[in-house]
């Protein structure tokens, strides 16, 4: 299969992820019996997201341009990939960009989210049933591979580094992102910004977990556009994470600040938990960002960077870990 007939392939996909289609329905539902924390909501969400950033000619094509792949991989490689699942759909990026580069990609998939790309799998092979060397789904151990991709936590990283240390590896560890507020910030703004913070109930490496604010920063009105994803607390696993974290902060006599869906903790760290989001205050003029937590950040949300609303909205050359996944598999 030429570069053409891949993207043509996967722009059919994304009408069939927009569709109706039974089997596909079926899918969503399991994968949110499977896992209470995808919910129907959030799995479209990254259902659009993935189609609407993604899976749209244009952008695949003006994507590509900058490493001139061949129409045809002249040395396809099986590449190991080691799925996460936080949020659904999080490792979807990768396949795209092994099934783009004409290697085979072989994939481990997260416990957490077993249903949904099996259901596309199934599609592309129906569209194409007699390729050569199509998409596969590893139930073991992934022995035999040419090159591997891994995300994990900074513990499984480590595993990883060794495992796969004689072959060409790529190997994403922790991520969080944080935002930079003015103090000025609209309601609006202030509204989008609540998406950065609670979609798929702030498990994505791309969610907002700690913000930066000005001294005497006041956060009534912060809390109050907070309040959009107050339904939150009607979910069973959120509600028991938000009354721990309650509770550690009472018993330790720590000041809090909540609206009774998220908890407000001042801490330098940029991790902070479910239902918590860390703030910690900044000097005008000063660098805001500590040079130790850098490599911890997959996102800045801000008017002077990822606009207040997008940091879930990524695009094509967004790479996790900032690491070029297409100049990876180019190369390896």
């Amino acid at each position: 299969m030429d570069l053409e007939n891949r993207i043509s392939i996967l722009v059919e996909l994304g009408k069939f992820m927009q569709s109706g289609n039974a089997g596909w329905a079926a899918a969503k539902t399991k994968a949110f019996q499977h896992n209470a924390w995808f919910i129907p909501d959030f799995i479209d969400r990254a259902v659009d997201q993935i189609t609407d950033q993604f899976l749209q000619r244009p952008l695949l094509e003006k994507w590509l341009e900058t490493y001139g792949f061949p129409e045809r991989n002249p040395n396809p490689r099986k590449v190991g990939i080691v799925m996460a699942g936080n949020i659904p759909l999080v490792g979807f990026h990768d396949f795209l960009c092994c099934f783009l580069s004409g290697h085979q990609p072989c994939l481990k998939l997260s416990s957490k989210d077993p249903w949904l790309l099996p259901a596309l799998l199934e599609f592309l092979h129906k569209e194409n049933p007699e390729a050569t060397s199509p998409p596969v789904l590893m139930d073991s151990m992934m022995r035999g591979m040419d090159a591997y991709i891994a995300t994990g936590s900074n513990n499984s990283a480590r595993y990883f580094d060794y495992y796969f240390k004689k072959y060409p590896s790529l190997i994403r560890r922790n991520r969080t992102s944080i935002a930079l507020l003015e103090g000025n910030e609209t309601e609006e703004e202030l509204h989008k910004l609540a998406d950065d913070v609670f979609l798929y109930f702030g498990l994505g490496c791309r969610n907002v977990t700690q913000i930066h604010v000005p001294e005497n920063y006041d956060f009534v009105p912060l809390l109050q556009a907070f309040r959009k994803y107050h339904w939150m607390a009607d979910h069973n696993k959120y509600k028991n994470n938000y009354d721990y974290r309650l509770s550690l902060a009472i018993l330790n006599k720590q000041y809090y600040m909540t609206n009774d869906c998220l908890l407000l903790l001042e801490d330098k760290s940029p991790f902070s938990a479910i239902s918590v989001l860390h703030y910690s205050y900044y000097k005008q003029g000063s660098d805001w960002i500590p040079s130790a937590d850098r490599d911890s950040l997959q996102a800045i949300v801000g008017r002077d960077y990822i606009p207040f609303g997008e940091s879930q909205r990524p695009a094509l050359p967004d790479y996790a870990d900032g690491a070029d996944t297409m100049r990876f598999l180019r190369e390896c």
